[in-house]
């Protein structure tokens, strides 16, 4: 298990349909999430901490959900 920190940044009129699918994919694996507002760019930005057993199998399933936006990672503890 590894607890991973995703820091998503997406247009702020696709936030609602992107969280839908990713609440879908890791169900209640969340440990922690933040919702920063929205630049003068119209770009929000979600922080969360996840905790996965699959960390690559995950990332590339969000590359497909996240077309629009960018999408990095950060391991913080591996068990």
């Amino acid at each position: 298990m590894k607890i991973i920190e995703l820091d998503i940044k997406l247009p702020y009129n696709k936030r609602g349909k992107v969280l839908n699918e990713l609440c879908n994919r890791v169900k209640g694996k969340i440990k922690d999430i933040h919702f920063l507002p929205p630049t003068t760019m119209g770009i929000s930005e979600i922080r969360m901490e996840v905790e996965v057993d699959n960390t690559q199998k995950l990332i590339a399933d969000l590359k497909k959900i996240i077309k629009d936006g960018k999408i990095s990672f950060k391991v913080l503890t591996e068990a």
